[in-house]
């Protein structure tokens, strides 16, 4: 399959070497991560066109995450609920108090990070972690880290769920956008073998002596709780001979449930209840009592995300509605269509979509629907890769030759996204009375954007 969006992370570098170099970080094993099987003797040939082009710096100087466009300034923080594997971990994004000195926190939270992309792409991770610190090892997102919460009535909820291969700090392109509109975000970070790399912590029984062999392991570039010992779970790919659906149904209902576990600890913090933070964080977590809005509530998914917002509309009500960028349906039984009951928005790239894809996303939003509240647009030019934040990491150039960067810029299709996102959120939260927004969008007056889907070849 396709969540090819981490591919764009070796894209400047890789023209530091020549294809010799490269088939020794690319395995000939390594997944079908390309559109095409055929592609690694063409990409190889271009990559070393462009072997003698200089470092990175040529290509990304100019690059970064945009800083959102909504009126109000945007903070970040980490929360950690129960230090075992079973916790829940999400990074908020909230409404804050403007401060232009404030810390804005790393893209890539630390190595460990950078070792799970290389697991997920079936690449050295002594080489990848050397590449990855050397391109986006500076970048930073835009939001204040641990920023006063900027008390402005209630905010609407959304619990975004990140894709295959990815982690928390990935989309804050989006979730930073969502924030800069007055929502609290949590970008949940998945505990169930699918996100490239997270961490928990268990009890320290007794100090450990250091073998030999343990000596090159990755060590935690961040201290942990006093009587806690740091744990990370990587990126877990199918076996030899594994059935791909099963794995990711099982993981799909996890997920599912990590979401839920989220807004309740969000619900919780509404109430006013004191929460243990097991990071430790500077943000004061009592601030956010009384500033949600629990009848505005919305799920929101990537990839493997835009699957589990289908399973978490399912299994919770609170979720009003919910929003599936580019969502792969397979991890979903046949029998959940049927069950979910809320509004759902299929947000869709023009390159990535299948058939057989929308035919599934067909039994939520059928084609000849004249509701507003199931609907599918797709935006013109974009690809996989549009919805997370690498699309803004990565010259042109090197996009175009491998394939992995959309027709359109990259800053318009996530306008586009977040736009869309907004009007529809503001549409079935009963937010805003005005729904033109809405109906401009859905009724395709937007020149970028097709209602529905390109893909035509639909049994």
């Amino acid at each position: 399959m396709t969540h090819l969006f981490t591919l764009e992370t070796t894209a400047c570098g890789l023209s530091w070497f020549t294809y010799k170099i490269f088939d020794f970080i690319v395995p000939t094993n390594v997944p079908d991560l390309f559109p095409t099987r055929n592609c690694y003797t063409d990409l190889r040939r271009k990559l070393s066109l462009f072997s003698g082009m200089g470092n990175s710096n040529s290509c990304s100087n100019h690059l970064g995450i945009p800083p959102a466009k909504g009126p109000n300034a945007v903070g970040c923080s980490d929360f950690m609920m129960d230090h075992t594997v079973k916790g829940t971990f999400f990074r908020l994004y909230y409404p804050c108090v403007a401060c232009e000195e404030a810390e804005k926190p790393d893209w890539i939270p630390s190595k460990e990070y950078f070792y799970g992309l290389a697991d997920f792409m079936n690449i050295n991770r002594g080489l990848s972690e050397m590449i990855f610190n050397y391109l986006f090892g500076s970048f930073k997102i835009p939001a204040a880290m641990n920023a006063p919460y900027k008390q402005n009535g209630k905010c609407p909820v959304v619990v975004f769920s990140h894709g295959l291969g990815a982690f928390r700090t990935l989309y804050s392109a989006i979730c930073a956008e969502l924030a800069s509109q007055g929502f609290i975000v949590a970008a949940v970070e998945h505990r169930d073998e699918s996100a490239a790399a997270t961490f928990f912590y268990h009890g320290k029984t007794e100090e450990p002596e250091e073998k030999e062999e343990e000596s090159q392991l990755p060590k935690p570039n961040h201290e942990a709780p006093e009587n806690l010992v740091e744990e990370w779970m990587y990126y877990r790919s199918l076996k030899p001979g594994e059935s791909e659906f099963p794995l990711r149904n099982k993981q799909v209902k996890k997920r599912a449930d990590e979401c839920m576990k989220a807004l309740d600890i969000l619900i919780q913090m509404n109430s006013g209840k004191k929460m243990e933070n097991v990071l430790g964080t500077k943000f004061d977590w009592m601030t956010l009592a009384n500033s949600m809005d629990l009848c505005r509530i919305a799920v929101m998914g990537h990839s493997f995300g835009g699957a589990t917002v289908i399973e978490a509309l399912c299994e919770e009500v609170h979720f009003k509605c919910g929003i599936a960028l580019d969502a792969w349906m397979l991890p979903l039984d046949d029998e959940i269509y049927v069950r979910v009951k809320q509004p759902i928005f299929f947000i869709n790239s023009e390159k990535f979509q299948w058939a057989g894809n929308i035919m599934h996303m067909r039994k939520l939003v059928p084609r000849d629907s004249s509701s507003t509240q199931r609907k599918m647009v797709t935006i013109k030019g974009t690809v996989h890769q549009s919805f997370p934040d690498f699309t803004f990491l990565t010259g042109n150039w090197i996009g175009k030759i491998l394939k992995l960067k959309g027709e359109i810029d990259p800053q318009v299709a996530i306008d586009l996204c977040n736009k869309a996102s907004l009007a529809f959120l503001q549409r079935h939260l009963g937010m805003d009375k005005d729904f033109n927004q809405w109906d401009h969008l859905i009724e395709g007056k937007d020149d970028n954007l097709i209602p529905g889907t390109n893909v035509t070849e639909i049994p």
